[in-house]
């Protein structure tokens, strides 16, 4: 097992700090910090990433009986996560942290509340909705796993000279 590298912190505030920064990786596509922690957010994305590709298509559509208001039984198609999807989905959301979605300059309450009605965890969809079939299709085309993120390099940073690095979704 490869070692980890410590990042000059102790390990609650490290867990936190790359929670974190993968979390926002995933949410915005790319951010800027240092070369050391490019690494570790690039290993554990990876991961979750690979997690999504593989599950993201599981699921089963079954038929409920539910009650309405009106006290009528009335039957409904339910997407359900089959156990697999549902214990990735378990995992991605014991280590990410829950983002909700951003309420748009021009758009009112209400159709802010409509729009995310259904939506519980944004990014966990955004996870199984967008980057799983992306990577899997990018996987089935250059026949290869992995090799989700991009580094590029910055140049030293100003006041401590630690290496500044971008690392970005491909």
């Amino acid at each position: 097992m490869p070692r980890q590298r410590k990042l000059g912190r102790p390990s609650d505030q490290r867990r936190a700090l790359l929670r974190n920064q993968v979390t926002e990786l995933l949410w915005h596509g790319r951010i800027k910090t240092t070369a050391a922690r490019a690494k570790e957010v690039r290993s554990i994305a990876e991961k979750l990433i690979t997690l999504a590709i593989n599950e993201y298509d599981k699921t089963v559509t079954v038929t409920k009986e539910m009650n309405n208001e009106r006290g009528q039984t009335v039957t409904r198609e339910v997407v359900n996560d089959l156990p697999s999807k549902l214990n990735a989905r378990r995992k991605m959301m014991s280590y990410l942290y829950d983002y909700q979605e951003v309420k748009g300059q021009d758009e009112s309450k209400e159709d802010y509340r409509e729009r995310t009605k259904d939506i519980n965890h944004p990014l966990i969809e955004k996870m199984f909705s967008e980057y799983g079939p992306k990577y899997r299709k990018r996987n089935e085309e250059l026949n290869a796993a992995g090799g989700y993120t991009r580094i590029l390099k910055l140049g030293p940073r100003r006041g401590d000279g630690a290496e500044e690095v971008i690392i970005e979704l491909v």
